[in-house]
């Protein structure tokens, strides 16, 4: 196993982290972020991520993709939220009066401080990023840890920790989009997707939540039977017509790390990712970018060009009942894990 690292521009570092099975991951200072996934798939090398090139790249063109985001992930209705029984308000985005991934230029603008670590079961590279108090109109003083391991086993993984020094709501996540072609000129929309979850959340126009949960039965958002991603391009199904593809939490049937809660797999099934968490819920974001889909590595990007699965507790927690709780106070630090498994053919 090798770690390197070179100037990514603007200031950054990117990191190459590479296993003894010839895959690559790399990650960069910029938003704590997965710039590429390189694995050999019969023979070829094929970046399974999307991604630019470089740092500038991402701040001209969309500082989301692969990033951490945070402080909170997802939308707060109205930027308002009570913890410990005292109303906060944040800043809004005008256009729809909502807080998005924890306010403008958050995390995923954020320099992190970095360090790497190296063991004989992974290579790593460990973030961490110092929130102040107020800071986007968050209360308190937070510490955030992001750390992403590469194993001989394939597995990406990321390991989050934070601390606080008073009470305050904390919800990170990663905005990776996987393409298992490598081809961002193809959709993802004859991809495979299992997801062992029997419910969903109901979004409105904004694509906030509503506090309904529903049933995925006779539904497109029904995966528990490893199915192509198209059927949720081709419905008339007013949920995904109105966010034109997915942009939904899955509520989870179970956590942790026995067996997959979600497996993405590639149009010809030569290299699949298989996702475990002790998150409650998966994000699920279909690129639905239209027109604006950016150029990615000297190619424009089509819409649909990638999904996310985005880990964490559902949007709207804290404020529907069933939908979580996100509070983080001093004496209770945050944990969290999310392993994503490479398979592939050889």
């Amino acid at each position: 196993m090798e770690i390197t690292q070179k100037d990514f521009g603007e200031s950054t570092i990117l990191y190459s982290l590479t296993n003894n099975n010839g895959i690559t991951l790399c990650v960069s200072n910029l938003g704590a972020r997965i710039v590429d996934l390189i694995v050999s798939v019969a023979g070829e090398k094929r970046n399974i991520v999307l991604g630019f090139d470089s740092a500038k790249e991402y701040i001209e063109k969309d500082l989301y993709i692969g990033a951490t985001v945070g402080r909170v992930a997802g939308r707060i209705i109205k930027g308002q939220f009570t913890v410990n029984d005292k109303k906060y308000q944040l800043p809004v985005d005008p256009l729809n009066g909502n807080t998005l991934h924890g306010g403008a230029k958050s995390f995923e603008s954020r320099l992190w401080k970095s360090r790497t670590e190296e063991t004989e079961e992974r290579i790593s590279v460990i973030f961490t990023y110092e929130s102040p108090d107020q800071e986007h109109g968050f209360p308190g003083n937070l510490k955030a840890e992001v750390m992403y391991s590469l194993t001989n086993e394939d597995e990406w993984i990321i390991d989050y920790q934070a601390t606080t020094d008073q009470p305050t709501i904390y919800n990170p996540t990663n905005h990776v989009y996987f393409n298992l072609t490598g081809d961002v000129t193809k959709t993802v929309d004859q991809h495979s997707l299992f997801i062992d979850a029997d419910r969903f959340a109901v979004v409105d126009e904004m694509t906030s939540v509503t506090g309904e949960l529903r049933d995925v039965t006779d539904t497109p958002f029904d995966f528990r039977n490893n199915t192509s991603i198209e059927q949720v391009f081709k419905t008339n199904y007013k949920q995904n017509v109105m966010v034109d593809g997915l942009d939904h939490p899955f509520l989870l049937n179970q956590t942790g790390f026995e067996k997959p809660q979600a497996i993405v797999t590639s149009p010809k099934s030569d290299v699949s990712i298989e996702m475990y968490t002790d998150r409650p819920v998966v994000v699920v974001f279909t690129a639905q970018f239209g027109e604006n889909s950016p150029e990615m590595r000297g190619t424009k990007m089509v819409s649909h060009g990638g999904i996310a699965l985005e880990t964490q507790v559902s949007p709207g927690a804290g404020v529907f009942d069933g939908f979580g709780d996100i509070s983080l106070y001093p004496d209770r630090p945050f944990h969290s894990r999310t392993v994503y498994k490479i398979k592939r053919s050889l």
